[in-house]
């Protein structure tokens, strides 16, 4: 018995003093930010996991988006000052960059079409976008055009449900489309012989690559969400077998 009590002890000591070692672990520290952290609203209710990862990566996927534009507009000025497309006859005096930014984001959001791109959706818009021939404002049909292909991807939502399915062949696309797309954006040529867009750069003055780790985190996310999805199913049918197995061989014997 003196034994028993002893590894009983020990089997309750153990996990305790371990919880107080996590317990009065120092915090980390924060000098570059906090790790971010959502308040908790009701419509999270009706998501699973995969579901809020799918909804926080498209969100900050389109942020990333809007942060390129922005950057490629500061380095590409003569886009945003092209006539709006809301209105081809306005003069480009009217614009600015924060008003094409702020209208490029709520034809995104509100998924209303725009005119510069013909009536194209996704890829095919993107390919209008990256034509050479292409006169309107690249930056934001090339900002629009990516968007619309990744919602058109996820879907066509923005926040998913537990109703909601998500295709991680889709995803997993439109991760590779958005190479694709920038590497077109880096070797293709005006007729002009200019480069689309100026973007990243690398001189003997200065060595600028904000715009290729931008576009690597939206590649990433979106190939960690569809890595997520093929494990999703196929651990349900692991689990699916276990169960079955379980029912025939895992089952406790009588003992008296």
């Amino acid at each position: 018995m003196p034994t028993l009590r002893r590894r009983a002890l020990s089997s309750f000591l153990l996990p305790a003093l371990l919880l107080a070692g996590c317990a009065t672990t120092a915090p980390a520290p924060t000098p570059r930010g906090e790790a971010p952290n959502a308040p908790l609203s009701s419509s999270e209710l009706a998501q699973s996991d995969v579901n809020r990862m799918a909804t926080l990566g498209m969100r900050d996927n389109l942020d990333s988006l809007y942060r390129l534009a922005d950057k490629l507009y500061r380095r590409n000025p003569a886009e945003w000052r092209k006539a709006s497309p809301s209105s081809p006859s306005s003069p480009p005096s009217l614009a600015s960059r924060e008003a094409a930014i702020t209208q490029l984001r709520n034809a995104i959001e509100n998924r209303t079409p725009w005119p510069q791109l013909q009536g194209k959706r996704d890829i095919a818009a993107l390919s209008l976008a990256l034509s050479p021939d292409f006169t309107g404002d690249r930056v934001a049909a090339f900002t629009y055009a990516s968007a619309d292909m990744l919602i058109t991807a996820h879907g066509g939502k923005t926040s998913f449900y537990l109703t909601d399915g998500l295709d991680a062949q889709y995803i997993y696309n439109a991760a590779r489309n958005i190479e694709i797309a920038v590497w077109m954006l880096a070797s293709r040529r005006s007729a002009s012989g200019q480069p689309l867009l100026l973007a990243d750069e690398i001189s003997e003055r200065e060595r600028n690559l904000s715009f290729e780790r931008e576009f690597g985190k939206v590649m990433g996310r979106l190939d960690l969400l569809a890595e997520v999805l093929t494990e999703k199913y196929r651990r349900a049918v692991i689990t699916y077998v276990q169960n079955l197995l379980g029912g025939t061989f895992l089952q406790f014997l009588p003992v008296r």
